[in-house]
């Protein structure tokens, strides 16, 4: 979202490997000890929706809506998400990517039943696209970029997308956007 806008920012690495997220003066500014924090001109936010949300509606970007009917569609597709595709596409995620990382073994019952449920909830997508550009429209908003976050994983984490040419499609046209492409600082 910065990158998006053309917010000037300033990032502070958060080195977590170290524990920098577990320091006082970090826990501070975000309780939870995780990241992103967003601290602008004494208002302090965490968790990446709100942060992104603040940032668009800062500059007045449409990646936040102005009408009110509309931000309640940005708020059902942030909703649907968190609860329903990411959890889907950040099964396999963890499963296909994290744990081999880590040393552990993928656990088949965790595979299948994350498989089945990116089917269940990427078929209600691809349906919804299927006349769209975007999930509101034809206007880019916070609701693409944040049910699309798992995407720029496919590959890695072998989500079944070809099976969902909407979805394939609107994937590309984001894959498309310089900030979404290369969307971290180079600082």
């Amino acid at each position: 979202v910065v990158r998006h806008v053309g917010i000037a920012c300033d990032y502070v690495r958060v080195d977590l490997g170290r524990g920098e997220h577990r320091r006082p003066d970090y826990l501070a500014l975000n309780p939870n000890g995780k990241v992103p924090t967003l601290v602008d001109d004494g208002v302090v936010l965490w968790e990446a929706a709100a942060i992104a949300f603040h940032l668009a509606r800062k500059v007045g970007d449409p990646l936040w809506p102005s009408d009110v009917a509309r931000q309640a569609e940005v708020m059902r597709w942030l909703s649907w998400e968190l609860a329903h595709f990411s959890r889907a596409a950040g099964g396999l995620y963890f499963e296909r990517v994290i744990k081999p990382w880590i040393g552990a073994e993928a656990d088949p019952a965790a595979i299948e039943e994350s498989t089945a449920s990116f089917h269940a909830h990427a078929a209600t997508l691809d349906d919804h696209l299927r006349e769209r550009i975007y999930l509101l429209g034809d206007e880019l908003t916070l609701a693409d970029l944040f049910v699309a976050r798992m995407l720029p994983y496919a590959d890695e984490a072998r989500l079944p997308l070809d099976a969902y040419p909407a979805l394939a499609r609107w994937n590309e046209r984001l894959m498309a956007l310089p900030a979404w492409r290369d969307p971290w600082p180079t600082a």
